[in-house]
């Protein structure tokens, strides 16, 4: 079994994360996604999945519809569950999970706690990543059943690699 992608930000300082964070988001900006495009990055993040052994539930909205959603064995409702939280916290602030959560433990806060925020309805735990078409807010795609740093990364994998082959 392959083991998932090694976040590149494992042990730096808060700020430091927050930067490269920013910046995979600057970087995975689209001219286009559309359909055809979940379909793509969806069905790369199913079948690396099952060929890495992971247990996720994987899912892509695009301008509120739900594009793509599969699961691989092992994984469980729960999973889908997650998503549903995480893709409102990127909604609601635009941005992953993952950078919404260091933003909250950069100000010296926790997301759960400080964001007035329903924490059975929001979740900011790595996995969830903006979908963006020149810079406007058009869905999100996520991952859940990994460690979050781990959901996190496989998501910004799949859609380097959709970006390399559009």
């Amino acid at each position: 079994m392959s083991s998932a992608p090694t976040p590149p930000y494992v042990g730096l300082p808060v700020d430091d994360i927050l930067q490269l964070l920013r910046a995979e988001e600057r970087e995975l900006d689209f001219p286009s996604f559309t359909l055809e495009d979940a379909w793509q990055v969806g069905t790369w993040l199913r079948h690396e999945s099952l060929v890495r052994g992971h247990s996720v539930a994987v899912s892509i909205v695009l301008g509120g519809q739900r594009a793509f959603h599969a699961a691989t064995p092992g994984s469980a409702v729960l999973n889908d569950a997650w998503l549903a939280r995480k893709f409102r916290v990127v909604e609601h602030f635009g941005h992953s999970t993952l950078a919404v959560r260091y933003t909250y433990q950069a100000n010296g806060e926790d997301f759960a706690a400080d964001s007035l925020l329903d924490p059975r309805e929001y979740a900011a735990a790595g996995g969830a990543f903006p979908i963006r078409i020149g810079g406007t807010l058009a869905g999100a795609v996520g991952v859940s059943g990994l460690e979050m740093h781990e959901d996190h990364a496989l998501v910004v994998e799949a859609l380097r690699v959709h970006q390399v082959l559009s």
